[in-house]
């Protein structure tokens, strides 16, 4: 482990002006990486103003140091304290966009991407297959998954919801959603290959 990241460490777990110093130089960095990611993204939200901005970066920043903090234990000295540090910045501004673009909309639970996937730009023949494979997809989906399985799944696979949105409007964690994703596919995948068919639609991207 570096020089610096061994001091960052060691003022971080000491105790009284100099934790404090050292709590507040560390959100002062994590403010700048999510004041830094903000603006890379304020592009797509044309909606929100200057202070929407400012006021996610110093959220995300704040969650970023809560993060850290409860995890000085993992970090390991593989890169830098402040490298390490920084990206915590990064994903907890990235959240916070997400969760602020779908901020009041409702969560697409139907399939409303079908028609998209299905619209392939390949030959006749080539379509006609292509819809009754999605034809079979479809029915799977309502016949093999439970009703938590099928909203899920659609709304992540199908629907594009990001994962951290869709955790937050049902009360519940990434983690868990992600196993529900993954025993929905799981569930699809026997069920299309005992009817002779490939893979559902959107899987590999439910995994990320």
């Amino acid at each position: 482990m570096d020089e610096e990241s061994r001091a960052w460490l060691s003022d971080l777990r000491s105790e009284g002006r100099r934790r404090e110093e050292a709590i507040a130089r560390l959100h002062q960095l994590l403010l700048g990486a999510a004041r830094f990611e903000v603006n890379r993204r304020r592009a797509a939200m044309p909606h929100l103003r200057g202070d929407d901005f400012d006021d996610l970066a110093h959220q995300a920043a704040s969650d970023a140091l809560m993060a850290v903090l409860a995890k000085l234990d993992d970090f390991r000295g593989d890169s830098r304290f402040t490298t390490w540090a920084y990206k915590f910045a990064l994903l907890e501004a990235a959240v916070r966009l997400r969760r602020r673009a779908w901020q009041g909309r409702e969560l697409p639970v139907d399939p409303e991407q079908w028609s998209a996937i299905a619209d392939s730009g390949s030959s006749p023949a080539a379509d006609v297959e292509r819809h009754e494979l999605l034809d079979q997809i479809q029915a799977a989906i309502k016949t093999e998954l439970s009703p938590h399985q099928r909203e899920v799944l659609l709304a992540i696979a199908v629907n594009g919801v990001p994962i951290d949105v869709m955790a937050e409007r049902l009360n519940t964690t990434r983690g868990a959603l992600y196993k529900t994703v993954h025993d929905a596919r799981k569930k699809l995948r026997s069920g299309l290959e005992d009817a002779g068919l490939g893979s559902e639609p959107g899987g590999e991207e439910a995994e990320r």
